[in-house]
């Protein structure tokens, strides 16, 4: 294995430790709404990622020609995190992990259409798994109803989000540093979520416990995390990082168990285990 690939595994795995995170802080910056958990947690993202900038004395300045792309990529992270905490504020920790990475999926996908990259034919059996998985996932849970429903929807409109997001970080390794590539990225998410933020501002809801959740969601699972997984889209695959990046379903159930007592229920498991074990045969079995 190449030294660069080795990097890139290293870098996903941290990320997986900060993304596992996230659904931890996520409960507990409630009743904030969705979008300004997204924006606040984005604002600081980009606010860290700069004053490291700073201190690293970085000049790289992006070419004026270049910034309606990085407006939509910042309108793709917006929906991505947006779509991701409003999914937690009406499913399952578990539901809602477990539909974001199918995620992987749209990156093969993706790869396919926008990076030339090729999805072999028998890679179309571990995606009718992994939908299967879902499937399980859902079918029969005890307590499904409408309103879960709706929260997986916004699961799944994450994922598909987070399939372009991947792609579009993949896609500038060569063409921008990290940190001025991840930070602009990051700032003007926030400007895209601002507005919908002052529509469902929440007066009441601004005290210490969410104040603090929301500073730890932009510098741990973001400002760290999904810049390691930035980093490590520039030195493999995408989908062997979106791989690895599937153990934030693992992480995020275990630390719900341990600090919110969210327990899931056997066909979550069973459901779980079905869609990654999919997920796996998409992406592994013949990969070059």
């Amino acid at each position: 294995m190449k030294r660069e690939e080795q990097l890139g595994i290293l870098y996903a795995v941290l990320a997986v430790f900060f993304f596992s995170t996230s659904p931890l802080f996520i409960r507990w910056a409630a009743p904030l709404s969705a979008y300004e958990i997204a924006t606040g947690r984005l604002g600081t993202a980009a606010i860290a990622i700069f004053l490291l900038i700073i201190l690293r004395k970085d000049t790289y300045v992006i070419p004026w020609g270049r910034w309606s792309r990085f407006l939509l990529f910042g309108l793709i992270a917006a929906l991505h995190f947006t779509f991701y905490i409003a999914s937690l504020m009406y499913t399952t920790i578990a539901h809602a992990l477990a539909i974001v990475y199918t995620a992987p999926i749209f990156v093969t996908l993706f790869s396919a259409w926008f990076l030339h990259e090729s999805m072999p034919r028998h890679k179309w059996i571990g995606i009718i798994v992994t939908v299967g998985g879902i499937v399980l996932l859902v079918k029969f849970e005890p307590h499904f109803d409408q309103r879960m429903l709706f929260g997986d929807l916004l699961a799944l409109g994450s994922a598909i989000m987070f399939g372009f997001y991947s792609i579009a970080g993949r896609s500038q390794r060569e063409k921008f540093p990290l940190l001025t590539y991840a930070g602009t990225v990051y700032a003007l998410a926030a400007l895209w979520a601002l507005p919908m933020a002052a529509i469902h501002f929440t007066p009441t809801g601004y005290h210490w416990p969410q104040l603090l959740s929301v500073l730890a969601l932009g510098i741990l699972p973001l400002a760290a995390g999904h810049t390691l997984y930035n980093a490590a889209l520039r030195k493999m695959h995408a989908t062997m990082v979106n791989i690895i990046a599937t153990q934030e379903v693992t992480g995020g159930i275990l630390l719900g168990v341990l600090f919110l007592g969210e327990v899931p229920g056997r066909s979550e498991i069973v459901g779980v285990t079905v869609a990654l074990a999919g997920i796996f045969m998409v992406l592994v079995p013949g990969y070059r």
